[in-house]
Formats: structure tokens, C-alpha cells, sequence
């Protein structure tokens, strides 16, 4: 990919094409090698680590409204990844939960993740690793419920997946 067109463009370009890009690639890998999309993966992972939830509040923590997620867990019930259940205490509510065969599919995956493999040199360096970490999370948290519509009144905890849904855009 010819990238020197781009030497010279606003940061926010810069970031905007890195994203498309890396969820590109990310994207491919997932589906390939697990038969995951990245929107299954933080719905996985969200439920692998905090337990059976609420469809709501699976939603907030994973950045989609919840009619989105609706069709992401009738794709993972579907594979026996989940399952869902009436709330105990309130029965208008679907609390879902992962299976053993959720966990067994995330489970390499989250080995990867975790791994702190770099993924180019300037993650390799902890000091200017440091400094994109910081960029990045100061990007995520600048943007507005009127700015993002689309985006939950409820972040995520710092090490829950990101837009798991590949919507794009600044939020």
C-alpha cells in the first residue's frame, strides 16, 4: 500500500485510514482463523469476563445499541457460543451468558491479544508506545454523545474491546 500521499495529512486523516486498515486486516484474521467477526470476539470477551449480563448492558460495554447486538447473538447462539435466559428478577430482561464452546473459541484469540506481540516498531518501544496510547485514548474520550449518536451513554471498562461492530468514525 503506496502511503506517501499521506506524509502530509492531518493527523485525523491519519488515523482514520490507520483504523479502516488495521480492522481491515484484523477483520480477515478473525474470520479466517476463527470464525469470528470482531463484533462476536468483544461480545465473547465481555461475557467471558464479566459474567452472564444483560443484553443491555453487553451492548453498552461492547459500543453498540442494542437492536445490533440482536443479530450478533442470534449468530453466536446460533454457533452454541451463548446462551440466552429470561432475568430472574426482572423478566422483561435477556441476560446472556458464554458457553464452554464460546470460551474454548475465544481462548486462543485472547492469547493473542494478550500476547504484547508489537505490531510495528513504534509499539515495540515502550516510550513512544506510551505516547500513542496516550493519543489514541485522549481521541476516544474526546468525542460527545451529539457528536456520536450511534455511541452507548455507557463506556466500557479500559480493556474492553473497542468497536467491536467496525462502524468506523471517531467514537
Amino acid at each position: 500500500m503506496e502511503s506517501d500521499g499521506l506524509r502530509d495529512a492531518p493527523l485525523g486523516r491519519l488515523l482514520v485510514v490507520a483504523g479502516h486498515l488495521v480492522a481491515q486486516r484484523w477483520n480477515r484474521r478473525l474470520a479466517e482463523e476463527y470464525g469470528l467477526t470482531q463484533a462476536g470476539l468483544a461480545t465473547l470477551m465481555t461475557l467471558d469476563r464479566y459474567g452472564a449480563l444483560t443484553h443491555r448492558a453487553v451492548a453498552d460495554r461492547c459500543f453498540v445499541r442494542p437492536a445490533t447486538l440482536t443479530g450478533i447473538v442470534d449468530t453466536l447462539e446460533r454457533d452454541g457460543l451463548v446462551t440466552r435466559h429470561r432475568d430472574g428478577t426482572d423478566r422483561r430482561a435477556v441476560r446472556l451468558a458464554i458457553t464452554a464452546a464460546g470460551r474454548d473459541r475465544i481462548a486462543p484469540v485472547a492469547a493473542l491479544i494478550h500476547s504484547g506481540a508489537p505490531l510495528t516498531s513504534v509499539d515495540a518501544d515502550p516510550g513512544r508506545a506510551a505516547v500513542i496510547r496516550e493519543f489514541l485514548l485522549e481521541v476516544i474520550g474526546s468525542g460527545t454523545r451529539e457528536d456520536c449518536p450511534d455511541t452507548p451513554a455507557t463506556p466500557a471498562a479500559p480493556d474492553t474491546p473497542a468497536t467491536p461492530d467496525g462502524s468506523g468514525g471517531p467514537c
